[in-house]
């Protein structure tokens, strides 16, 4: 199943886009993802479509469609986000040689490469909205954002055999020390679903509308996590950011400004997190040529520094 995922040759994507009722041109474009395989599809009459195959044994069926109910329930409340195709077999996901794989229509926004503080005051509103969303319910299949999630112990075990030796002591020490902060100061019982991914990547704009984008990452998690990468921590302009985000999200939802006390070990747990899914995915062909550095002392260095300058300031 993975080796056909590592594989997928142009018959099998379009063979998959047929079965799933659509009648692609033959043209199509591969999409920048280094978890998912992304295409670009050409349909007869010049329309377009997005087609996403999820990588096998990440996800199980359940959890992508619960992903994809949270999206309608995001479009039931009149949330900007692009939704899944609903296909002729009733479903939003079709399988493909064990491959779970939904069509999503494609969005001709923009990525904004600068936001500035009007536009963080709008997706501060956007997200206190999605979070209204997040908080009716709970999604049993998808992980909590704690030190059981993708970064947490279990991923200190796995990069046992990655860390170089000169550095290892320090790097478990600091590492050690962020997850347990975590286990000590988060409380599981205020998170909610939420985005998990939000960055500027995710986020697509038209005109004055922001649309999310991306939930791959969904999961139950504190509300912060959707703040504190779309700050750019500039010391001159941070304070203004946080407040402009903070003063949008207030206008439809109380604003947790306990959990900005979170924020240093959320970035930790991304390093952790990052670093160990790169190693979790070495046997992808495509990891050791997109991180052909991984593995070295001046990487390890660098994650080191960044897990120590975090673990001082909690």
């Amino acid at each position: 199943m993975i080796s056909s995922f590592f594989n997928l040759d142009p018959e099998s994507v379009l063979k998959t886009c047929e079965n799933a009722g659509f009648q692609p041109t033959g043209l199509f474009t591969q999409l920048n993802s280094y978890e998912n395989r992304v295409f670009d599809i050409q349909l007869e009459g010049s329309e377009n479509i997005i087609a996403k195959f999820y990588r096998p044994e990440r996800w199980t069926p359940d959890a992508i469609l619960e992903e994809h109910g949270f999206l309608k329930e995001l479009n039931e409340a009149e949330i900007p986000s692009l939704n899944p195709i609903k296909l002729q077999n009733n479903s939003t996901l079709i399988d493909s040689n064990g491959i779970s794989v939904a069509f999503f229509p494609k969005f001709r926004g923009r990525m904004p490469q600068e936001l500035s503080l009007g536009d963080l005051n709008r997706i501060g509103q956007l997200f206190a909205r999605v979070h209204n969303v997040g908080a009716k319910a709970k999604a049993p299949n998808r992980p909590y954002m704690d030190t059981s999630y993708y970064g947490g112990w279990a991923t200190l075990t796995h990069l046992e055999n990655w860390v170089v030796p000169e550095l290892k002591s320090r790097y478990f020490s600091v590492a050690e020390d962020i997850l347990n902060f975590i286990d000590d100061r988060f409380d599981p019982s205020e998170f909610i679903r939420i985005h998990g991914d939000a960055h500027k990547g995710n986020i697509l704009q038209m005109q004055e509308s922001y649309f999310l984008v991306d939930f791959d990452d969904f999961c139950n998690g504190p509300a912060v996590q959707d703040f504190w990468m779309l700050l750019s921590y500039n010391d001159e302009t941070l304070a203004d950011e946080k407040d402009a985000f903070i003063e949008g999200y207030q206008m439809f939802r109380e604003f947790p400004f306990h959990q900005l006390d979170w924020i240093e070990a959320l970035r930790g747990l991304r390093i952790i997190m990052y670093a160990g899914w790169i190693a979790k995915r070495w046997e992808d062909p495509s990891f050791p040529k997109l991180f052909p550095d991984f593995g070295n002392f001046s990487y390890w260095a660098e994650e080191v520094e960044a897990l120590e300058k975090i673990a001082w300031s909690l």
